[in-house]
């Protein structure tokens, strides 16, 4: 087997790898507040801890990726991970738990490294179903979730911690024997790709909906275990259980939502998954019975995981150069999308008795997002329609109804010779001939009124004088109350042969 072909299985299962080892507290917590008595803000604050470094390392590790290599950085990362893993194990202080919490954020971290090196064995109209399929590596939150709490039942949460060890060692020789030694590398100086992205709006917006939908992901996936144990007064087995069905069906849903990014507009899937968290979001602040509650928190697993695959459809779209540096910043963005909410909602408990202003906050980030997604849609379409008129060979000159230039295309200005600074604001009569009479253009006017268009040959003049024929024609763009607010004229020169 070629070792190409390994990358994909073996990247995908190192991330759940990483996973399982990033949420063991969230997954533990039951267990462990039993012995380290913790407030509900301290607990908050542990379970949410991991999500620190696994978010900030992802820059530099998506940068790493792009000039070391995905064997490396998933060996390093695994080989590091050994430490914090065995001080949790013997953890007996909310200090403790901070600190080994905190490394253990590694595990997360490791999410850069496929996402910026698998789409370099693919091509592009695959990116979005080949990083949804890696995305299944969240499967691991959901191994964790569920097996460790049924671990700690038999064994104690301590020695479940260390049987960790046993899983981080192997996928650290694993990438090290597996691991492609020829991928191809990126030098692109760290400083240099920042500069080029970081005013770029496609980035922060990316990264918001990451923040969002990766957020809340990671937020429900360490919120949840401790919430249906303190809420709904259910078995901290059951809770575990339930916890790993809402991960298994948001990881079911990423390689759907890369497989949809793949073959239809991303912006419209986006549409339907902002508009489904905002929907989800209301129900849940209106803290329902366990039925409308489990309803709700499906209705974001969906949403959540099919947008966490769209997403990753657009990074390489929009910066295939810069696509370590972008993966970093927008998943590292995820990643603090699921350290603050937990938090916030510890608080707005202790401060109101209920959880509801944090859900609807959930909601109205969400509709905000939506919003945005509207407006980067039409964007793209201008930006579509733009390009064809900038490319098209012919030259293009679009003027408003009263006769003064906006915009030309590059093809106008080399038939002309005017370019767009010193033609924008004049009228068309600045090109013409003196060739035809006052009859022809008003003629001209005429057929465009009665035949919603003119098509034939004029004489023009250039910039530098040059009286020369073009086959032009002339069309009015409505808009949807059939008000003419625009005319196109679209032309290409003639030689004097063919006059």
């Amino acid at each position: 087997m070629k070792t190409q072909k390994v990358q994909l299985p073996l990247q995908t299962l190192s991330l759940i790898a990483g996973f399982m080892v990033w949420v063991i507290l969230s997954s533990l917590m039951p267990f462990i507040k039993e012995d380290i008595k913790m407030s509900a803000n301290q607990i908050a604050m542990a379970t949410a801890i991991p999500v620190v470094l696994g978010s900030v390392l992802r820059i530099p590790i998506g940068y790493w990726t792009n000039k070391y290599g995905a064997r490396k950085l998933f060996f390093i990362s695994f080989t590091l991970l050994l430490f914090p893993v065995y001080f949790i194990s013997l953890a007996d202080s909310y200090t403790d738990l901070l600190i080994g919490g905190l490394f253990a954020g590694i595990g997360g971290a490791v999410f850069s490294v496929g996402v910026t090196s698998l789409p370099k064995y693919y091509p592009k109209e695959r990116h979005g179903f080949v990083n949804g399929i890696y995305g299944v590596g969240n499967l691991g939150t959901a191994i964790s979730t569920f097996s460790a709490p049924v671990l700690a039942s038999q064994f104690g949460w301590q020695t479940t911690v260390k049987l960790y060890l046993i899983l981080v060692l192997s996928f650290a020789l694993l990438n090290f024997v597996l691991g492609d030694k020829k991928e191809p590398k990126v030098v692109t100086p760290l400083g240099e790709q920042i500069k080029s992205v970081y005013k770029n709006q496609k980035l922060w917006a990316l990264s918001l909906f990451y923040f969002l939908t990766f957020g809340s992901f990671v937020a429900f996936t360490i919120y949840l275990p401790n919430f249906l144990v303190t809420h709904f007064d259910l078995e901290k087995v059951d809770a575990g259980l339930r916890t790993a069905g809402f991960i298994a069906l948001a990881t079911f849903f990423r390689p759907i939502g890369g497989w949809l990014g793949d073959k239809f507009n991303s912006f419209i899937i986006l549409m339907f998954v902002f508009a489904g968290l905002t929907i989800s979001g209301i129900l849940l602040s209106f803290m329902p019975s366990l039925t409308l509650y489990t309803i709700g928190c499906l209705a974001v697993a969906i949403c959540a995981g099919i947008g966490n695959g769209t997403i990753f459809k657009l990074v390489p779209l929009y910066f295939s150069k810069q696509a370590g540096i972008v993966n970093g910043i927008v998943s590292a963005m995820g990643g603090l999308g699921g350290f603050f909410p937990p938090l916030m909602l510890a608080f707005l408990f202790n401060l109101t008795g209920h959880y509801a202003i944090g859900f609807m906050a959930l909601s109205q980030i969400a509709l905000a997002s939506l919003i945005i997604v509207f407006w980067m849609y039409y964007q793209d379409k201008l930006s579509l329609a733009k390009n064809i008129i900038d490319h098209t060979i012919e030259g293009v000159m679009i003027t408003d109804v009263k006769g003064n230039i906006e915009q030309v295309n590059p093809a106008f200005t080399t038939v002309t010779g005017y370019t767009p600074e010193e033609i924008i604001g004049k009228n068309p009569r600045i090109l013409r001939s003196g060739e035809h009479e006052e009859d022809f253009y008003n003629d001209m006017w005429q057929a465009i009124k009665e035949n919603g268009f003119w098509q034939g040959e004029i004489w023009n003049k250039k910039k530098n004088g040059t009286i020369y024929p073009e086959w032009l024609t002339i069309s009015p763009v409505k808009n949807e109350a059939g008000e003419i607010k625009n005319f196109v004229g679209m032309f290409s020169e003639l030689t004097v042969k063919n006059k």
